[in-house]
């Protein structure tokens, strides 16, 4: 849903880019999420029973009747309070009246902290300016947003589809963007494989949930082709030689403050090994 409430965008006159209206009175009027494109946001979130989803600008509810019909629990902020009274209509009229709560709230006095989900459909400008709010987050908390980017922070998933129902822009094509908090991969890390390599360190730079890592062990240097930290879930290819032979290694665990658990699997291109692994920050 997008409601805004302070109209800093004219009228697009000739482009093809996205529309925006402002009332002579300084607002912007709510605009609906197609509802195919409530479902691939909700998909895309994994969203089911268990969570807490907090929908930022809830406009008639549907975001949060929606999850609420798949078991999640949910909180719907608007501004206008004849919005909020309609989206409680809706989620009685659905049934899920006891899994859903709709609030009149300015969206930037709203407690994030306790969604595992958080879903909206704002301007840009309007979500970089919850990006700081975003990150200090619980790793692993996923954001969804339609139609909107979160300043410079790549998202983690990106789709674009048809809606023809879209009530803006031109030729109906909507973008869902999915984000997922990292944990705070940054620092030296040491890791034990007592069956391989012995003692290993990863020293890593991280921007948002990009790594930029090197790996040593038994003296080399080893090259880290790729990697991803996903929530609190990173991985890491990293080729080289360790004994006499070279192994592609891929290192996979979760972060846990300053540790990691999980596991390596290895292979020389005859043979594949599994062992337990560990890592501690420095």
């Amino acid at each position: 849903m997008r409601f805004l409430f302070f109209a800093f965008l004219a009228l697009a006159a000739t482009t093809a880019g996205a529309q925006a209206w402002a009332w002579d009175d300084g607002t912007v009027p709510f605009v609906v999420t197609p509802r195919e494109i409530v479902e691939r946001m909700l998909r895309m979130a994994e969203v089911g029973k268990g969570d807490y989803l907090i929908d930022l600008g809830s406009g008639d509810g549907r975001i949060v009747i929606e999850a609420a019909k798949r078991g999640a629990r949910g909180l719907g902020v608007d501004i206008d309070p004849s919005l909020v009274r309609l989206a409680t209509e809706n989620a009685q009229a659905a049934g899920v009246s006891a899994l859903t709560r709709f609030e009149a709230r300015d969206i930037f006095d709203t407690d994030l902290t306790p969604a595992s989900v958080v879903a909206f459909y704002l301007l840009p400008e309007f979500n970089a300016k919850l990006l700081p709010r975003l990150l200090q987050l619980k790793p692993g908390t996923r954001i969804v947003s339609h139609d909107g980017g979160i300043g410079n922070w790549p998202p983690d998933e990106r789709l674009e589809m048809r809606a023809p129902e879209k009530a803006v822009g031109v030729g109906g094509v909507s973008r869902v963007d999915l984000w997922i908090v990292p944990a705070d991969a940054r620092g030296t890390w040491a890791g034990e494989v007592p069956q391989h390599g012995g003692r290993w360190s990863f020293d890593i730079r991280q921007r948002f949930q990009e790594l930029d890592i090197e790996a040593g062990a038994q003296g080399r240097d080893f090259l880290v082709r790729n990697s991803r930290l996903r929530g609190t879930e990173i991985k890491m290819v990293v080729t080289g030689i360790v004994g006499t032979r070279a192994w592609n290694h891929l290192f996979e665990g979760r972060i846990d403050g300053n540790r990691i658990t999980g596991q390596l699997s290895i292979s020389d291109g005859n043979q594949r090994r599994i062992y337990p692994w560990t890592a501690t920050r420095q």
